[in-house]
Parts: C-alpha cells; sequence; structure tokens
C-alpha cells in the first residue's frame, strides 16, 4: 500500500526533521539514565515505541467517547496499563535487562513524549495515522538513545552489548577506557552534540 506524503511526514518526520529528542527536547530524563549500556537502551526504545504506537491507537479508537474533563485521566490508564505489560513481558523473558532498567520501564507512564503524542495528535486523528505517528516518535526516540549508549559504551567500557570490542593489546600499550562516559552529565553532552550536528546540517539543507 503507496503512502500518502502527509502519512509519510507522519512517519519519518519524527525520525530526523520533527525528532522528539534533539528537536522537541523531549525525553531526556530516560536518555541520560539508561544509556551506560546498549543493551538496555535498545529494550527501552523498543518498549517505547510500542507503547506509544499502541496508546495512540487506543486513545484514538475512543477519542469520541471520551469525556474531555477527564481525557488524560484515560490517557494515563491506558498508558499505565501497557507500560505494567510490558514490564512483565520484559521480566518473564528479559530479567537481567528488567532489573538493569529497574524503575525506568515504570517510569515510561510519565515520558512527555507518550502524554505529547496523546494530546496532540490521537485525540483527532485516526487510528492508521495515529499508529504511524506513535511508531515513528517511538523509533525517533530509540535512534538518539541507541547513538548516545554506542558511544557511552564503547568510549566507558570498551565493549558494545556486553562483549569486547576494543583489542587487549590497546590497553597493553596505554589505552584506558574514559570513565566520564559512565557519568550522566557525558550524556547530556553527547545529546548536545547530536543537536549541534543536526542542526548544523538542516541549516544548510
Amino acid at each position: 500500500m503507496a503512502l500518502s506524503q502527509k502519512t509519510k511526514e507522519t512517519l519519518l518526520g519524527p525520525l530526523s526533521a520533527n525528532n522528539p529528542v534533539i528537536v522537541q527536547i523531549l525525553g531526556i530524563c530516560s536518555a541520560l539514565a539508561v544509556t551506560v549500556q546498549l543493551k538496555p537502551a535498545l529494550v527501552m526504545s523498543i518498549a517505547v515505541t510500542i507503547i506509544v504506537a499502541m496508546s495512540n491507537v487506543v486513545i484514538s479508537l475512543i477519542r469520541n467517547t471520551i469525556p474531555m474533563r477527564i481525557r488524560i485521566i484515560v490517557q494515563l490508564v491506558v498508558v499505565a496499563a501497557l507500560v505494567t505489560l510490558v514490564s512483565e513481558v520484559l521480566k518473564a523473558f528479559a530479567y537481567d535487562v528488567a532489573v538493569q532498567l529497574s524503575v525506568y520501564i515504570g517510569l515510561i507512564i510519565t515520558n512527555c513524549i507518550l502524554m505529547g503524542r496523546l494530546e496532540a495528535f490521537a485525540m483527532s486523528n485516526g487510528v492508521w495515522d495515529s499508529f504511524l505517528d506513535g511508531l515513528g516518535n517511538g523509533l525517533g526516540y530509540g535512534i538518539i538513545l541507541v547513538i548516545v549508549a554506542f558511544f557511552r559504551e564503547l568510549l566507558g567500557s570498551g565493549t558494545l552489548m556486553g562483549f569486547q570490542v576494543i583489542p587487549q593489546w590497546c590497553y597493553e600499550h596505554g589505552y584506558v577506557n574514559n570513565g566520564m562516559m559512565m557519568m550522566p552529565a557525558m550524556a547530556l553532552i553527547l545529546v548536545g552534540c547530536i543537536i549541534w550536528v543536526h542542526r548544523s546540517v538542516s541549516d544548510k539543507k
């Protein structure tokens, strides 16, 4: 099925031009907290993508029946139910990652990206468009987490996905892991660098 220009913008816009992290400056807290290693960053990205997409679908389906005065409560209930489901699945099938992510999975409920998309898009658009909007924003968020986690784990631990990447002979010749990469401040600096590169490229275009 061919996608219209508007549909393509809904899906692909959040990947770059309207990225929720580096353009809208949302979801920064988790970008600082779960990007020390690549594996938990990937899992968090997948979890947020699923939750944003599915909550958008649910809210879009019932939007005409939600009283405006309690719409935020309904949105929170839907998100909380999906977060609980994802959290239990992680504990059942990827317990070690669930432990690494700790409370941050539960805090997806308060993620600005979720509530922003529900309020700004799902409440006024159809199911298909809402699904694509949620999918695009989840992937846009995940791309930034993966980039930050890649550099933090590689430069901070010399590993990727827990596997040694920097050869042992490098350490024998004086190479030392950058311990600062393990600090949340470095995640903020990396996000700032990504924003700088993104805006520089966008301005040239």
